[in-house]
């Protein structure tokens, strides 16, 4: 599957998260329902959602496009894998990038940073997100890969 077919069949139901993602991990294709998270420079509540099982959903996490601290790294992507988890999408910095490319995972970062997050315990989990002008919810569905994310409030058929 990719997106650039899915979108020339289904353009009309599909909106374009437009903004300069980079793809990392070894998987080309994700596509699932949302969960999301939103924090700024903490990941624990990242962490929690990827330590619960994933039933092939797609955790997109509004960072608010920091690049200073990083989100999501080796540890938390190899989490993920372990929980079923389809893809994850950062609207802000991972980690440990060579790492992840070799992992049978499908994530989607504005950059890398060396530099990991801090852990005060601050976020909100299964709330609405918006960027790349978008409008995430949880449920909606999300379809990625190389060439880009596609957003859709229902799953295609």
């Amino acid at each position: 599957m990719k997106t650039a077919d899915l979108y020339d069949a289904h353009g009309a139901k599909l909106t374009l998260v437009d903004l300069p993602w980079q793809k990392f991990g070894a998987k080309p294709f994700c596509a699932g329902p949302v969960q999301t998270v939103k924090c700024f420079e903490d990941n624990t509540l990242v962490r929690a959602e990827l330590e619960k099982p994933g039933a092939g959903r797609i955790l997109v996490v509004d960072g608010g496009a920091s690049s200073r601290m990083a989100l999501l790294g080796d540890v938390l992507a190899e989490l993920s894998i372990a929980n079923g988890w389809a893809g994850i999408a950062v609207n802000g910095a991972i980690r440990d990038r060579v790492e992840i490319d070799g992992m049978a995972q499908c994530v989607f970062a504005l950059g890398t940073t060396p530099v990991k997050s801090v852990k005060r315990d601050w976020g909100i989990v299964g709330t609405e997100v918006a960027f790349g002008g978008v409008r995430f919810a949880p449920g909606g569905w999300l379809y990625a890969d190389a060439d880009g994310l596609l957003y859709s409030p229902v799953p295609l058929a």
